[in-house]
């Protein structure tokens, strides 16, 4: 696709997973830590940052939705598979690929809070705070804070489509 700039190359992705990875260890020396992953946007995101902390490390993996098939939220939340392992007494960090309104996540934080686990911490990769809606969703972890584009790579995708981009793209109109 001719329109599409880099924003994120590659080797900046990575140097900065390598650095939320020592935070996270850092902070959870000597605790199990279970990554929930948000699918399907954020399992690159999910997988590279658990290979990369050294610890006891269990994924989870849930799917919501507020997007249907254009570049918008729909603003409705849509529960599309739900955690198989109950996450009672654990500390659960929450990995997304992008916080824009912060509509998803903040259903998502109070869903997961109602399942009783011991901690809940946020992590995305990709921040666009001056999209917010939901001022509540509060991050813990953050990989960039980017301008107000389209992004596709890495996960995310438009259409389902350029998710396998190994950097984070934007399409320019």
């Amino acid at each position: 696709m001719e329109n599409l700039k880099i924003l994120i190359d590659e080797q900046k992705l990575h140097a900065r997973i390598d650095e939320i990875a020592k935070q996270i260890e850092e902070e959870y020396k000597g605790k199990e830590i279970t990554l929930i992953c948000i699918l399907k946007g954020s399992v690159f995101f999910t997988v590279d940052l658990a290979k990369r902390i050294n610890g006891d490390v269990k994924l989870e993996f849930i799917r919501v939705s507020s997007y249907g098939e254009g570049t918008e939220s729909t603003g409705e939340i849509k529960m599309k598979l739900d955690l198989k392992d109950s996450i009672q007494g654990k500390d659960v960090i929450v990995v997304e690929d992008i916080i824009d309104t912060g509509r998803t996540l903040s259903y998502l934080i109070e869903y997961l809070k109602m399942k009783k686990p011991k901690s809940v911490k946020l992590c995305t990769l990709l921040d666009k705070p001056e999209r917010r809606v939901k001022k509540n969703v509060k991050v813990d972890y953050t990989g960039f804070q980017i301008p107000d584009k389209f992004v596709v790579g890495y996960g995310l995708d438009w259409d389902e489509r350029y998710r396998n981009l190994p950097y984070i793209g934007y399409i320019e109109n």
